[in-house]
């Protein structure tokens, strides 16, 4: 453990910081799972609903620099193909 104080504070906030960005990461993964499920399922309407909600998440985690906005981008490509690949 730390003995400078503001070496304590930094452990403290890095780890509040971590616990929130597994949070999102999870959040994210569960999302696109529920775009994937709709998608084997053949539902376009459902799909379509979990591909804007999944889409904004990736945007905002993106904005709080929790992903790489890239990945974000990449990740959104991907799955807007699988979605459209039902409506074809």
């Amino acid at each position: 453990m730390a003995n400078i104080k503001s070496q304590k504070k930094r452990i403290r906030t890095n780890e509040a910081a971590r616990m929130r960005n597994k949070a999102v990461k999870s959040e994210l993964k569960t999302l696109t799972k529920h775009v994937q499920s709709a998608v084997a399922e053949g539902d376009a309407e459902k799909a379509q609903a979990a591909l804007k909600t999944v889409t904004k998440r990736l945007d905002m985690a993106a904005a709080k620099h929790v992903i790489h906005k890239n990945q974000a981008s990449n990740r959104k490509s991907g799955l807007a193909k699988l979605v459209n690949s039902i409506n074809a």
